[in-house]
């Protein structure tokens, strides 16, 4: 397969429209996206990242009136986020609608959706024309991109089209909130962090472990997010040791040596540049990288979750 690269929203979405596969910017990471209703579309997705079947998509929308066509049914708290954070980095999970393949939902009866701030994901949608379900676009385990060259690097040759826009503007992925029961549930931490949820939905909680509502989410039952080297999260980087050729991301160096550093003034600044440097590392033969722990407060409590995730042995 030759994968068009393109920088026209119209020329990617006749790819989707033909039941093709396509790479897109948001302001979060780079989608890999396909028509939710087009079971044998969302099928390349799985082939494409080499993602395990039990981990659901996310559904992105370009207006809220696609919602009634995913949604069997949707609560009041869902409402109250839907109108406080669509269009932006946020993923509501409800009821799905009887329309959306299993396929899509990993056999669940409950769909994550989405509609991006970005103006390019926004073209893109609306010449679509249908929901599109799309993961981040890498080969699944690894860093997602934040680039479409990092899209590029990870499936060429195996997706349609890749859609270039610049870099993405937040860098990890969206925060995901169950509202399937009485309660919302904050699966996935994201930009938008819990506080500002629950100023919205005050009785808002946190997933605080178990299997049965992490399946509603992706990214948490399987390793994700990366890089080729080891990862050891710090308080600093005084707690580095020698392990070969080795590189540093965070806020501050104090005393050691590394073959590549990344220092951050801020965790949007490290949350923005945390995938793209675990691929530099890699492209750089990097061994081990330490990445500074943060304090896990608004975007901090999504950073540790990404660090964690990628420290798994």
């Amino acid at each position: 397969m030759k994968t068009l690269m393109t920088t026209d929203p119209d020329e990617a979405a006749t790819f989707i429209r033909g039941g093709g596969i396509v790479a897109f910017p948001t302001e979060t990471v780079y989608g890999l996206g396909a028509n939710v209703f087009d079971e044998r579309a969302v099928a390349k997705i799985f082939e494409a990242k080499e993602r395990p079947a039990d981990n659901p998509l996310i559904a992105h929308v370009g207006e809220i009136s696609q919602i009634e066509e995913l949604s069997g049914g949707i609560t009041d708290d869902a409402r109250k986020l839907i109108g406080a954070f669509f269009p932006g980095p946020l993923t509501v999970v409800v009821k799905r609608s009887a329309k959306v393949p299993l396929i899509a939902t990993a056999g669940l009866e409950t769909i994550g959706i989405r509609m991006p701030w970005h103006e390019l994901a926004r073209k893109f949608l609306a010449a679509c024309g249908t929901p599109v379900v799309a993961p981040s676009a890498n080969i699944s385990g690894r860093p997602s991109p934040t680039t479409w060259q990092a899209v590029f690097e990870d499936l060429d040759g195996r997706i349609d089209c890749i859609l270039q826009g610049e870099a993405t503007e937040i860098g990890l992925e969206s925060t995901v909130v169950d509202c399937t029961g009485q309660v919302p549930v904050v699966l996935r931490s994201g930009a938008i962090g819990v506080e500002d949820i629950r100023q919205i939905v005050p009785q808002t909680e946190v997933f605080a472990g178990g299997e049965t509502s992490v399946l509603a989410s992706p990214g948490m039952r399987h390793k994700h997010y990366s890089p080729r080297a080891k990862v050891v999260i710090v308080r600093d980087a005084s707690e580095a040791a020698e392990q070969g050729r080795s590189a540093f991301i965070g806020f501050e160096i104090r005393s050691a040596h590394f073959d590549k550093v990344e220092v951050c003034a801020s965790g949007e600044e490290y949350a923005h540049r945390l995938f793209a440097f675990f691929r530099e590392c890699d492209l750089n033969k990097i061994d081990v990288i330490f990445c500074q722990a943060v304090d896990e407060k608004g975007i901090g409590r999504a950073l540790m979750d990404r660090l964690r995730r990628a420290a798994e042995a």
